[in-house]
This record gives C-alpha cells, structure tokens and sequence, in this order.
C-alpha cells in the first residue's frame, strides 16, 4: 500500500474584507510568475516522490483572503480518507494551519511526521510584519501538537523575503523536540524541485 502524504498549500489572510479588496486591488500582476507556479515543487510532489507515495493535494478553500474555519471544515472532510503512518506537510499558511488544528484538535489516525515549511508563527507578541494571518492564530501553548507527533521539522530560509526567520525560531522554542533546518538562498520555497524535503520523506519511509 502506498504511503500517504498530504500537503497543505500556503495563502493569504486578511483581517477584513476591505483589507482584502485593497490589496488585490493594488497587487501588482505578473504573468510569468503564474506560468512558472505550474512547475513548483508543491505543485508536482507526487512526481518527485514516484510511484511508492500517494500524494493528496487538496485546494483549501479561498486561499487569496483565507478563514481558519473554512479551511478547518473542509480539511476534516479528507481526514476520513487518511490511514495511519500519514505524512504531513504545510507550506506557508499550511504550515500555520496545522499546527493550529493540531494543538487544538485529537487527530483520529496516526501521524508518522509533520513538516513545517516557511510556516509563519502567531503569538502576542507579533508586530506590524507586513503580512496578515487573520484568524490563524495559535493557541498559547503547542503541545498537544508535539504529544501527538513525535518527529516534527521545521524548514525555513534565512532569505525568505515573505515569512521572516525568527517565526522558526519561534515554531522551535515552542516545539523542543522538533528539529530546526535552516537553509540560506532558498527564498520561500517557490522553486521547482525541493531535493531536501524528498530525500527526508524518503529516508523516514524506508
């Protein structure tokens, strides 16, 4: 039987509807950023992992102004598709969601590890960064998380120009156990292939 990898994509989050229409009003439009999207490493982690993995990429629910519990309601409608010994990746916001849902939530089947990619972190502390997460806010304390998956990791960019470094930092000092990887000209991991996380998923399913 094949094992089972799930992504969640990453997105935009407003704190309101306004906020919303304002940036997409005042975005800039870049059709060769579209074109070379089709080729990202999220887009193609089935072909870069082969025939032994089945790969479950589902689209959440308006990832341009996100809601938590929009992507929370669709997220447990796939759950019951998912068997034991599960991967689980999250990119950007994805990564956010699930830390979320999984410290607030009993995940029903075995998780064998979680990977955070370029995922940013809530707290109270957080500043004016440039960036809304709305309602993807973080619970005070993440271990139901780290009692439910025993090997986490957190990828991060020392030059990722979109969710700075120190949120890693953060994902680390919450999570103990978890294991830090920081790389140095990866950005935010919108690049075509993503060798490093292939050959982790490949090693821990040997």
């Amino acid at each position: 039987m094949k094992k089972q990898v799930l992504l969640i994509h990453g997105g935009n989050s407003f704190p309101t509807y306004e906020d919303y229409l304002f940036d997409l009003r005042n975005m800039s439009f870049d059709m060769d950023r579209i074109n070379s999207s089709r080729n990202r490493w999220n887009r193609n982690l089935d072909e870069l992992l082969g025939d032994e993995f089945e790969v479950i990429m589902p689209q959440m629910p308006c990832k341009q102004n996100a809601k938590y519990l929009e992507w929370k309601i669709y997220f447990e409608k796939i759950i019951p598709f998912l068997r034991d010994g599960v991967i689980l990746i999250g990119h950007s916001l994805g990564g956010i969601f699930l830390a979320k849902y999984l410290s607030e939530n009993i995940f029903p089947v075995k998780i064998v590890v979680v990977y955070l990619v370029s995922a940013p972190f809530d707290d109270s502390e957080r500043n004016d960064i440039g960036y809304s997460l709305g309602d993807f806010s973080l619970p005070e304390s993440l271990n139901e998380l780290q009692n439910q998956v025993k090997k986490i990791f957190i990828f991060h960019s020392n030059d990722d120009l979109v969710v700075p470094i120190i949120d890693a930092h953060k994902y680390s000092e919450a999570l103990p156990e978890a294991e830090l990887l920081i790389f140095e000209d990866k950005g935010h991991f919108m690049h075509d292939n993503f060798a490093e996380l292939v050959k982790a998923i490949r090693k821990l399913s040997n």
